[in-house]
């Protein structure tokens, strides 16, 4: 006789297999009562038992792609058809105590499952796609004669974890490369004057001590080490050639003694600087901090100065006795880092300008990285409007260094500002980049008491918002660019590329990778062994005309 039980609970473990696996107190059933049945009550039954010896399953079975729970667990089912693998939405599989001799490689797509108990079987190897299981808790084997590799490894504190590393770091790559990202044209350059054209790239590289098997189980550790990540990293750098190159998640090391070094080779010079903490760290330990680098090719820019934005120290100079600066966004030590370049005259096309001054056209290059916990939006939108309020500073403080014998006149200077913003594109952070003002009372403030000090840090045209002065455009848009960092739990756009819009206008960008890529490879996240960081790098190909007077990306205050 065939049991089958549609449940909306568990039921109890038999007492017969409590030799080899515990009893799950969750496992219980209800049956419908006959009254709720002729009243016409639906049933909503996620989870499937099915026993009585069975032999052979009906395909209908693979059929239900709703179930996060199928028991088929004592039968005499000697083999699981690939179908299998539709079932995408299971949590719990229990295959135990049946004449199962393999598996099908398709278990390895059930992503979602925490428990998979293969107990009491006729198992001698497993598929190595079971590596991709990064989710899986629990593992049952027991009474199965696998090797003695594999039980060495399964008999081992965090037993399961550590199965689940090998056989995903000995699971072949059968993904090809993606194919190439395709340019996206946007406008034709202006050739009836002289103007700068160049390309900028902004990328967060994610630094090796975030390259985890914890953060990003699906990815093997092999493919998640550095000395095999940074060839890939640099790879894409040198295939893209950007004039003007803005990373995050650089550590200090790497900086040193990897990329300046290795860019170095290839005409360009650059700046870095790590984070808050490294101040209050011991040398050995520094080299471990990341933090944010700007590289610049020195056949167009010379560097001027470079300036560093510490978010924790404004915070702390500008608290005004606020409890929520002080312990919400003083401890966080994100920073911004600027470098204040000027153009050489092979970055001119179509001529010179005719004032011999705007050749040395000066540009204000910024990269930040913005806090990172979506739980604290304040601190991301207060950190953005501290930035914003540094380098107004810094264009007041250099504007008059261009030009001498006139006016000091901040509006000289361009400015361009990339980073990862860690901030979706319908947020506080990028309704205020873009739109220069965000009100006192936003959302993403939480209610919490900043006005006082928010005050000192950002204009107020009006009594209940905070206000910019740059005329800012984002080079991507949501239509362009789905995502700009792509892992297994969050899929979205939080890199940025902004321009002066008065005086720099968008000629092309890189579109994004191939989505039938993903989808066809069943790509859940990155890194992946092809795809080296869990962000994806933004190029935009910008035409800057000469600034002359006029206000070039900043709005002149009254």
């Amino acid at each position: 006789m065939v049991n089958i039980r549609k449940k909306t609970g568990f039921r109890m473990s038999r007492n017969h297999k409590d030799k080899y696996e515990n009893a799950n107190p969750r496992r219980t059933h209800t049956i419908m009562s006959t009254e709720d049945a002729n009243s016409g009550k639906k049933s909503y039954w996620p989870e499937l038992e099915i026993t009585g010896s069975i032999r052979n399953l009906s395909p209908n079975v693979w059929q239900l792609t709703h179930l996060t729970a199928l028991y088929l667990n004592d039968n005499s089912l000697q083999r699981i058809p690939s179908e299998i693998g539709r079932l995408a939405n299971l949590r719990l599989l229990d295959l135990s105590s049946n004449k199962l001799r393999s598996l099908p490689a398709e278990l390895g797509d059930l992503i979602y499952l925490k428990e998979l108990l293969l107990n009491q079987n006729y198992l001698r190897v497993l598929p190595y796609e079971l590596g991709k299981l990064f989710q899986l808790q629990v593992l049952g084997l027991h009474g199965n004669p696998l090797n003695k590799e594999v039980l060495a490894l399964y008999g081992e504190p965090s037993g399961t974890h550590k199965l689940l590393s090998y056989m995903l770091d000995n699971l072949q790559v059968t993904a090809n490369h993606p194919p190439q990202r395709p340019w996206i044209p946007l406008t034709r350059p202006n050739r009836t004057r002289p103007t700068c054209i160049f390309t900028v790239m902004c990328y967060n590289v994610l630094c090796d001590k975030y390259a985890t098997r914890q953060m990003y189980g699906y990815c093997p550790s092999w493919a998640l080490d550095w000395e095999y990540r940074k060839k890939g990293i640099l790879d894409e750098i040198r295939h893209y050639a950007a004039d003007i190159i803005s990373l995050q998640e650089v550590e200090t090391d790497q900086f040193y003694n990897f990329f300046l070094p290795e860019l170095k080779h290839d005409g360009y010079d650059g700046i870095f600087s790590p984070k808050s903490r490294a101040k209050t760290m011991a040398e050995n330990d520094r080299k471990y901090v990341d933090g944010c680098a700007i590289f610049f090719r020195t056949a167009k820019f010379v560097l001027i100065k470079e300036h560093l934005v510490e978010f924790n120290q404004l915070a702390m100079a500008n608290a005004e006795g606020s409890d929520n600066m002080l312990n919400r966004v003083m401890p966080k030590d994100n920073i911004g880092l600027a470098a204040l370049l000027r153009t050489k005259e092979a970055a001119w096309d179509n001529g010179l300008p005719s004032d011999p001054a705007h050749v040395q056209q000066p540009i204000l290059v910024c990269t930040a990285h913005i806090h990172w916990d979506p739980e604290y939006c304040d601190v991301k939108l207060i950190q953005t409007m501290m930035l914003s309020n540094e380098l107004r500073s810094i264009l007041d403080q250099t504007g008059q260094s261009f030009r001498p014998g006139h006016k000091p006149d901040s509006s000289n200077v361009q400015l361009l500002l990339c980073g990862d913003f860690n901030s979706l594109p319908d947020s506080g952070v990028i309704e205020f980049l873009t739109s220069g003002r965000v009100p006192a009372d936003h959302r993403d403030f939480k209610d919490l008491t900043y006005k006082s000090c928010l005050q000192k840090i950002s204009g107020c045209d009006k009594p209940n918002e905070f206000t910019h002065s740059f005329k800012l455009a984002s080079a991507y848009s949501e239509d362009i660019m789905p995502y700009t960092n792509y892992t297994f739990d969050f899929k979205g756009i939080i890199d940025y590329i902004f321009y002066s819009k008065q005086s720099m206008v968008p000629l092309g960008l890189l579109g994004p990778l191939s989505a039938d890529w993903f989808r066809e490879h069943k790509v859940v996240g990155c890194p992946h062994p092809h795809v080296p960081s869990d962000h994806f790098p933004l190029l935009v190909e910008l035409e800057m005309t000469p600034t002359v007077g006029t206000s070039n990306g900043l709005i002149s205050r009254r």
